[in-house]
């Protein structure tokens, strides 16, 4: 008995601190130009925010489909912005409104009329490896 209660204080803090990898497939790539850029957020307060994106990553466009991998995530709740930098430049390039001009996407939400969908509308739980799929 004393063994198993050894072996549960060890094996315990493992599990709180698994890591998840979350692989991206993102679908409707028009052109093999540039890059496209996936970020990460896991608060309201920050989503779509470039100074408290938690990580992003970054792959080489092919038309068609690309898939991007995160790494060393904990499980929780996060949301994804998904964006063609097709002029390759590094930056979301928009109009004198604000509007993208390259195509842009979120997981589990579409682009409104108005303006980005929020947080919670995009967010999604991971408690292990995740894949998602989002089209721009």
């Amino acid at each position: 008995m004393r063994t198993f209660f050894v072996f549960c204080l060890m094996v315990f803090p493992m599990i709180l601190l698994a890591q998840n990898t979350i692989s991206v497939h993102v679908n409707n790539v028009s052109s093999k130009k540039g890059k496209v850029n996936v970020a990460v957020y896991n608060s309201d307060e920050a989503f779509l925010s470039f100074e408290r994106v938690l990580t992003t990553e970054s792959v080489q466009a092919n038309e068609g489909s690309v898939v991007l991998k995160i790494a060393n995530l904990p499980a929780g709740e996060y949301a994804l912005a998904v964006f063609h930098d097709e002029n390759d430049n590094g930056k979301l390039d928009t109009n004198w409104l604000g509007i993208p001009r390259e195509k842009v996407a979120f997981s589990n939400a579409e682009m409104k009329t108005f303006g980005p969908p929020k947080y919670k509308e995009c967010a999604f739980h991971i408690t292990s490896d995740y894949v998602i799929n989002i089209n721009l």
